[in-house]
């Protein structure tokens, strides 16, 4: 389900957070309500790595991974890298890349399989990409929008998109990716998605102004919650049923 939270009254929780389905990075300094929710969802499945990157809590802008892998900027200490490699599951390949774009959160969206990447991401760091996070690449703006990180949140299960994404788009978004997407807002009618919320195959962390009419977009095309909503539908119907009898 789609949880609501806020860092030190901040609603951009997709600043602060990265949230894969291997493992989760929260920024250091916040609130320990704000811990305390990501690990009360999370910590039984995944790890949640208090961390900074470069020095700042911003670690959602920062790096870019799936459950396959971490890319991180060149300005990355030692210390913080080895902090992460460490937390991390063994399985999961953790890299600094050397790339101008440095905030690789803006420039690149990705789930297990396909990545959308901004059109002048360089090279190198496609290949680095490709070979780390093991996904197919798309050079792709959204909404005459090059930051594709900023302004879109995907998963496994389904996209959100900056909200004046044209119908074509995001038919093509959709067959490029190969999940269904929408295009949508968070935190009361903000257009930067990504920065706004962090989610994967079972869970999504919203800013605290996100309204119940986004949540439910959010539920809905990220498939949040479908396991339980036949059997209440079920019970509501049988229910009905009797007490019209």
């Amino acid at each position: 389900m789609a949880l609501r939270v806020q860092f030190e009254n901040n609603n951009e929780i997709g600043c602060f957070s990265k949230l894969t389905n291997s493992y989760c990075l929260v920024g250091i300094g916040g609130s320990e309500n704000f811990y305390s929710i990501f690990e009360g969802e999370l910590s039984d499945t995944i790890p949640v790595i208090h961390t900074s990157i470069a020095g700042c809590r911003i670690i959602g802008r920062m790096c870019v991974g799936n459950r396959h892998g971490l890319l991180v900027p060149q300005s990355t200490t030692d210390q913080e890298l080895q902090h992460i490699r460490n937390s991390l599951p063994e399985s999961v390949k953790i890299k600094r890349v050397e790339e101008r774009h440095s905030a690789l959160g803006n420039v690149v969206a990705c789930n297990d399989y396909v990545a959308l990447v901004h059109p002048d991401l360089d090279k190198t760091t496609e290949e680095i990409l490709e070979d780390t996070l093991k996904v197919e690449i798309f050079r792709q703006s959204i909404a005459n929008n090059v930051l594709v990180g900023s302004y879109c949140a995907l998963s496994n299960q389904g996209g959100l998109v900056h909200p004046n994404t044209t119908v074509e788009d995001q038919h093509e978004l959709s067959s490029l990716l190969q999940v269904p997407i929408v295009a949508g807002t968070v935190n009361r009618g903000s257009d930067v998605v990504g920065s706004g919320m962090v989610v994967n195959d079972w869970s999504a962390f919203c800013g605290l102004d996100t309204t119940s009419t986004e949540l439910s977009v959010i539920e809905n095309i990220f498939k949040l919650g479908d396991a339980h909503t036949p059997a209440i539908t079920a019970d509501m119907r049988a229910y009905l049923i009797e007490s019209m009898a």
